[in-house]
């Protein structure tokens, strides 16, 4: 017994050395867990990425594609000639109306249907939870075929509601005033199951006695969502507009299906101008540049939110 913690200290002394010279089994053992994932994140995600980065400096084309020897290195040329292009900045501001529109309007009906089912006097709520979220996991190129038949200007079943009630019928998609907001109809009502389920999830965490304290203060319903639920859900909040801003600025299929970037050119996004430029007219060197000029707006968008965040979070 008196020999234990002599030995204790002997082994001690002999591992010290061991850890300085070389990983232990814990730290072995780790990366060969992380190892795999670290691959696929190499193989499928950071080589692409370098990879398109140098094809946006270079004139790469069909006759590249074809052959390697007509590859040249172009530098920065592709990326000013997209800024000087104005069917470049029609696609911007294309995107930017699906942005500013979409986002508010799609997180203001989550956010309204998550705190009607989230109130206990709602009956058969899973049902209705099944049936909000349906339409996010749906064929996305099956739903929208079916509301290019609905926003039909002479068979579609919402030109007749409006004609039944005294309404001209409008051609949704064939001009270009009406064609974002038609879109942005389908958008919002394919998506906003999957925020619904988001805030759902943040309210249910909401206590009780918030509320009941609130209530004893004299403070209504608008009141309690001002000041108790907003509060408690604004970092999911936060979350939602930034997942739904980068949705927006990456709309392609939607546009792409239901109206082929028409009419006039005016649903013609920032991704389906990248689409147009890399498949449609073989210039990959300019469309992985847009890729990364639609990169960077997404990434300056998020850090203007997460700085509006801090700032109200230090306001308030």
């Amino acid at each position: 017994m008196t020999d234990a913690p002599a030995a204790a200290a002997a082994a001690a002394a002999f591992a010290k050395p061991a850890r300085r010279h070389g990983m232990g089994r814990r730290e072995r053992a780790a990366w060969g867990f992380v190892a795999p994932a670290l691959i696929a994140i190499a193989i499928f995600f950071v080589i692409p990425v370098v990879s398109a980065l140098l094809l946006s400096l270079t004139d790469f084309d069909i006759y590249a594609l074809a052959d390697l020897d007509n590859l040249r290195f172009v530098g920065l040329r592709n990326y000013e000639q997209l800024l000087s292009n104005p069917l470049f900045w029609g696609a911007m501001k294309n995107t930017l109306w699906f942005s500013v529109l979409g986002v508010p309007l799609s997180i203001a009906a989550s956010l309204a249907a998550a705190v009607i089912l989230n109130a206990r006097v709602v009956k058969w709520r899973p049902i209705w939870r099944v049936m909000f979220f349906a339409p996010y996991v749906t064929t996305l190129v099956a739903t929208a075929v079916v509301w290019r038949y609905l926003l039909h200007t002479r068979y579609g079943v919402i030109n007749w509601a409006l004609q039944s009630v005294g309404l001209p019928a409008v051609d949704w998609l064939g001009q270009p005033e009406t064609s974002i907001p038609a879109i942005l109809m389908f958008v919002v009502w394919k998506i906003f199951g999957y925020n619904m389920l988001i805030f759902l999830a943040v309210l249910q965490t909401v206590p009780d006695d918030l509320y009941e304290a609130a209530r004893i203060d004299g403070a209504g319903p608008w009141k309690q969502f001002r000041h108790v639920t907003l509060p408690a859900i604004a970092p999911t909040l936060l979350l939602v507009s930034i997942i739904s801003v980068a949705g927006f600025f990456q709309l392609f299929a939607e546009p792409y299906v239901m109206t082929q970037g028409g009419p006039a050119q005016s649903t013609v996004t920032v991704l389906y101008f990248m689409y147009e430029e890399g498949f449609k007219w073989w210039n990959l060197g300019s469309a992985s540049a847009v890729a990364f000029i639609l990169f960077l707006c997404i990434f300056a968008v998020t850090m203007v939110q997460l700085w509006a965040a801090r700032r109200m979070g230090a306001e308030t």
